[in-house]
């Protein structure tokens, strides 16, 4: 049996591919697929994602910060729980 931070990355482990492979299916939808099932990011995709990958936190819009907060939410009760789990074992 897992316990303790082992138990934690793993539940963080766990939220962080869901949270990739909806990532992926949203990239995945937005491109055109080949007839070899390869895939073509519209130009205008590849020039949003690239400005986004050179911004940092700080300069990224309200709405972009908006969308990593959302992220960051579904980690947040997982954290949460642990701590309060470790304060009440103390």
């Amino acid at each position: 049996m897992i316990s303790g931070i082992s138990q934690l990355i793993e539940e963080l482990a766990a939220i962080e591919h869901a949270r990739w492979a909806h990532w992926q299916r949203y990239v995945h939808s937005s491109c055109e697929r080949q007839p070899d099932g390869s895939l073509i990011i519209p130009k205008e995709l590849v020039r949003r994602w690239e400005l986004q990958i050179e911004t940092g936190y700080s300069d990224l819009s309200p709405e972009e910060k908006a969308s990593d907060r959302e992220q960051v939410m579904k980690y947040l009760p997982l954290i949460e729980r642990w701590i309060s789990s470790r304060d009440k074992a103390r």
